[in-house]
């Protein structure tokens, strides 16, 4: 029997989850997609059912590997990649979620994170994990469905039940329940591993009431965690690869050097920057994280995390009606010499870093009787690239000029205006590869890596091509003024949260 040559990637988002094969040349063989519903139960709130997360990933592993002609024979192994920090309570021993999952850019919890923040455990939490106290991290959420649930804290307490992130509860269900587990980059967004020791750190369980009998294992992002279950796809597969979107994403973009940048654009945008061996404490409002762990030594990066990209884009689809497919935002974009003076500030679930204000919330300014959809449709846009300008800047301060390019990839990087607009406002060339779902390529790599069927990094970095390469042009006058604008724009929108 020939030796399997493809990988099964995983990618389960905010929005929808996918699944891609791809060929031992890191190329896609074959892609099914599908979106699930978003619940807003209140102001701020946003969750997901875990069971219909489980059941598109189930029908979207099986439909990429009929897509490939593939059998479960020809495939060497799985990757799952995953939308960070969301949060999951189960079942240990049936696997049935006690609450739905409760997701990343939700904000029920930030009134327990000021609090946190007022009695002086900032310092601590930053040293440990690398983080700032957030509600977009995990660790106010599990507390959150613990005290909300009956009996869920006295269970949790006894070991019935387990949390997790996304990959981990996938992975709990692909095994049959026999793996509780997940992998460094994710464990670090929890703001209860200490990304130092490379483990649960006990006295940040305590603060945030955490039990640590629910925890899961930490692994390698490159490990053997377990195996699907054969009736899956017909045979029991390894999985060998996890990792959080943004590092996967990383490491698809083969950003293994320090001072390398990539940039992903999906329902949020996030900017990481290698760092190496030891990890860099920002001052400007950064995350500092693991970008991904092999042979159980971590790679660490800066991060920079806007909560709102894509999901503008979505906005104006589902909330205004001025578009029916995301793509009529780079004709609509052209349409306008410019825009008009018009800013879209996207802080609908507050602004990320470098701000961190959960209380602001989401304003267009500079509306006149002349605007139209194609200005509103163009701020959009802008906004993405003044907001990844806001993380540029807050990186070039914490860390020597990143060199080189900026990599783009997530499905906004296929917008040309955009990136072109990106190169206009950084001031650097930007690089979109060929292969743009770097975030599931990097999960089909990592799990590819420990069964063999990519050699090495080197390996990885020696596949990664370039697609087009868009080279900065606009006067700096004109580039100035843009994002000045931008800035008086945000510095409002603030003023106006605080006054709320």
């Amino acid at each position: 029997m020939p030796t399997p040559a493809h990988v099964l990637a995983i990618d389960q988002g905010t929005t929808s989850t996918r699944a891609i094969v791809f060929d031992a040349q890191g190329q896609p063989a074959g892609v099914a997609r599908r979106e699930f519903a978003q619940h807003y139960p209140a102001d701020g709130w946003v969750e997901h059912d875990p069971e219909d997360i489980w059941r598109d990933t189930v029908a979207v592993m099986r439909e990429a590997a009929a897509a490939a002609g593939l059998a479960a024979s020809d495939i060497a192994a799985i990757g799952i990649t995953n939308q960070r920090e969301t949060t999951v309570v189960w079942d240990r021993a049936t696997g049935a979620p006690i609450h739905n999952a409760i997701v990343w850019q939700d904000r029920r919890t930030a009134d327990a994170c000021r609090t946190l923040v007022e009695e002086g455990f900032l310092p601590l939490v930053q040293a440990r994990t690398g983080l700032l106290i957030d509600a977009y991290f995990s660790a106010t959420k599990i507390a959150w469905i613990l005290d909300a649930v009956p009996g869920a804290r006295a269970r949790a307490e006894r070991g019935e039940l387990c949390f997790g992130t996304i990959d981990s509860f996938l992975l709990h269900r692909l095994t049959g329940g026999a793996v509780h587990a997940t992998d460094a980059t994710n464990a670090s967004r929890t703001l209860l591993f200490d990304i130092h020791r490379q483990d649960w750190d006990d006295e940040l369980l305590a603060l945030f009431r955490v039990p640590r009998a629910m925890m899961p294992d930490v692994l390698d992002s490159s490990a053997e965690f377990g195996a699907a279950t054969a009736d899956l796809l017909g045979r029991p597969v390894p999985i060998t690869g996890i990792a959080g979107d943004q590092q996967a994403a990383t490491f698809g973009q083969a950003c293994f050097e320090p001072g390398m940048v990539k940039s992903t654009y999906g329902t949020g945008c996030f900017a990481l920057l290698n760092t190496g061996a030891e990890p860099v404490r920002s001052g400007n409002n950064l995350l500092t994280t693991v970008a991904y762990r092999l042979e159980g030594r971590p790679t660490y990066a800066l991060e920079g995390s806007i909560f709102v990209a894509g999901a503008a884009v979505k906005w104006l689809r589902d909330g205004l009606g001025i578009i029916t497919h995301a793509s009529q935002t780079d004709d609509l974009a052209t349409r306008v010499p410019d825009s008009h003076g018009v800013y879209l500030v996207p802080a609908f679930v507050g602004l990320g870093a470098p701000h961190w204000d959960p209380h602001a919330r989401a304003a267009i300014s500079g509306l006149t009787l002349d605007t139209g959809p194609a200005h509103i449709a163009r701020a959009a846009l802008e906004a993405v690239a003044y907001q990844t300008r806001d993380l540029r800047d807050a990186m070039r301060a914490d860390w020597p000029a990143p060199a080189g390019a900026l990599r783009v990839d997530g499905g906004m990087a296929a917008n040309d205006w955009l990136c072109q607009f990106l190169a206009d406002m950084l001031e650097v060339p930007v690089e979109r590869p060929a292969v743009i779902e770097t975030t599931a390529l990097g999960a089909a790599c990592l799990a590819g890596l420990k069964v063999g069927l990519y050699p090495d990094q080197a390996a990885v970095a020696g596949a990664w091509r370039c697609e087009r390469r868009f080279e900065p042009r606009m006067e700096a006058a004109k580039r100035d003024r843009l994002y000045g604008g931008w800035l008086d724009a945000v510095e409002r929108v603030r003023r106006a949260g605080k006054m709320a």
